[in-house]
């Protein structure tokens, strides 16, 4: 599979159909891994797009009453792109930054934390986390398909799938860069789409 390198999505799968913005177009007429992952890709690319040239300022910028920022979604969506492909997908311990978050004492610490983080570092933070669960979901759609069951149950002893992950994961990217297109607005007027 051929990778951009420097992506500032996080070294993206190569695709040959990219819009006006750089993102990757979902496949019209492709199978259901390809169209789940094609939409998962774009909803991450609008993220990005929306995120970039920002400095602390922009990253902590905040509207009306909400404390939501830019910066404390980039920290959010690591964090979500961790927990379910490494953690519950995959059944793996959590790792660094999360392992030593006391997420009882403190269960919206991605959030606030992020003030106290440059830039770079929230960058970084997510695009590595994106880069883990491409890997991630490469290697499970080999082994086990979209049909793959989580390693980590719910309380409940049920297991989502990786396609249900997939499918949630769109639509958390979708919901959250509605929030980003009103912070980046907010910041600098900058609108599209």
């Amino acid at each position: 599979m051929d990778i951009i390198p420097g992506d500032p999505v996080g070294d993206r799968p190569a695709v040959n159909d990219l819009d006006e913005q750089g993102r990757p177009e979902p496949p019209l007429a492709g199978d259901e891994s390809s169209t789940l992952v094609g939409y998962l890709e774009y909803q991450r690319a609008t993220f990005a797009w929306k995120c970039a040239g920002l400095d602390a300022t922009g990253l902590n910028a905040k509207i009306a009453s909400s404390s939501m920022t830019l910066g404390g979604l980039l920290k959010h969506l690591a964090l979500v792109e961790d927990y379910w492909f490494s953690q519950r997908l995959c059944g793996r311990d959590s790792q660094s930054p999360w392992d030593t978050v006391d997420w009882d004492a403190d269960p919206d610490w991605d959030w606030h934390s992020a003030a106290a983080d440059t830039p770079e570092q929230l960058r970084v933070l997510w695009q590595d986390a994106v880069v883990r669960s491409r890997l991630t979901v490469a290697e499970v759609l080999v082994d086990g398909g979209l049909g793959q069951l989580a390693r980590r149950a719910w309380p409940d002893g049920r297991s989502p799938s990786l396609r249900w992950i997939l499918c949630h994961l769109i639509e958390e990217y979708a919901r959250h860069n509605g929030h980003v297109d009103l912070l980046r607005e907010s910041v600098d007027g900058f609108t599209g789409e």
